[in-house]
């Protein structure tokens, strides 16, 4: 089998078995693609490459001056690769098993100041279908922390204002259910009643947030909804739906909630991936230290 045959077929085995999400998908692509160009351009055959094939590719990707994190993004990508191959017996070792990532430098997660944050979820005009919408969109991103891949994909029937919870599926179909404070049940419910039916949805359109063709809001949508709204308050661009995910975490734990319920309401795997937002609060604690204290 060609290598290329090969990579497709793993691509399919991502996206039908393991239930991965196009996003995935499309950057496993992305990764695996440009992997096999420089095998190409090297003259190495990719199902007998070896871990020192590798460490070339990961050297001609440092000379490019491309960042550490993306080198490991594609050095793990090619070695979940070669495990599939050597599952499937298309290759018989995995050359990336044996080969050590680069240490990615640690982010903290970006949050939203409060002035901006307030500022956003006031700014959609809820006289309008669409700011009805808008507003019971970013009230739910802030109120549940969920993906806005997983906000996208939400249908009428799961949310239940009566208990106050909302059902999302997260990474692998993977079912959550995470509780809604009144005020985002409220928005949720004026966009039900006055917003939704104004939009025209198609007849069998389940979607809970629909765009201006009656159809289902795409994350796309979702990104370029907010930008508008960031831009008429003045608030910074580079807020994101995911920077209301890291808002949400953050601010739990700030208020005392432990670590393993903020991991469960994120639909987190590790625990260590939710782990971060301890560090992040400790670096805030560290900066009001070093404003406040007269000897700091």
């Amino acid at each position: 089998m060609h290598a290329h045959e090969a990579v497709d077929r793993y691509l399919g085995h991502l996206r039908l078995e393991r239930n991965a999400s196009p996003a995935t998908v499309r950057a496993y692509a992305t990764d695996l693609r440009a992997y096999l160009d420089w095998c190409d351009r090297a003259g190495v055959e990719a199902l007998t490459a070896t871990h020192r094939d590798v460490r070339r590719f990961m050297a001609e990707l440092d000379r490019a001056r491309y960042s550490r994190r993306t080198i490991a993004r594609r050095v793990s990508a090619v070695r979940a690769f070669y495990a599939f191959c050597v599952r499937e017996g298309l290759a018989e070792t995995n050359p990336g098993a044996v080969v050590s990532s680069p240490r990615r430098p640690k982010r903290l997660p970006e949050i939203v100041r409060q002035d901006h944050l307030a500022a956003l979820l006031d700014a959609p005009d809820d006289t309008t279908p669409a700011g009805l919408r808008d507003r019971a969109i970013l009230e739910l991103l802030y109120a549940t922390g969920v993906r806005v891949s997983e906000l996208t994909t939400l249908d009428i029937g799961d949310v239940d204002p009566a208990q106050g919870l909302v059902r999302v599926m997260g990474k692998g179909s993977k079912e959550r259910i995470v509780p809604v404070h009144r005020e985002a049940l409220r928005r949720i419910r004026d966009y039900l009643v006055s917003g939704r039916p104004h939009q025209r949805a198609h007849a069998a359109e389940t979607a809970l947030f629909l765009n201006r063709s009656g159809t289902r809001l795409s994350p796309q949508g979702v990104r370029r909804m907010m930008k508008r709204h960031l831009i008429a308050v003045g608030a910074d661009l580079g807020i994101s739906p995911h920077t209301l995910r890291h808002t949400f975490a953050t601010h739990l734990l700030e208020q005392g909630a432990d670590l393993r319920t903020v991991q469960e309401l994120l639909g987190h795997v590790a625990l260590s991936t939710t782990q971060i937002y301890t560090h992040l609060g400790v670096t805030r604690l560290q900066d009001v230290h070093r404003n406040a204290h007269p000897r700091a």
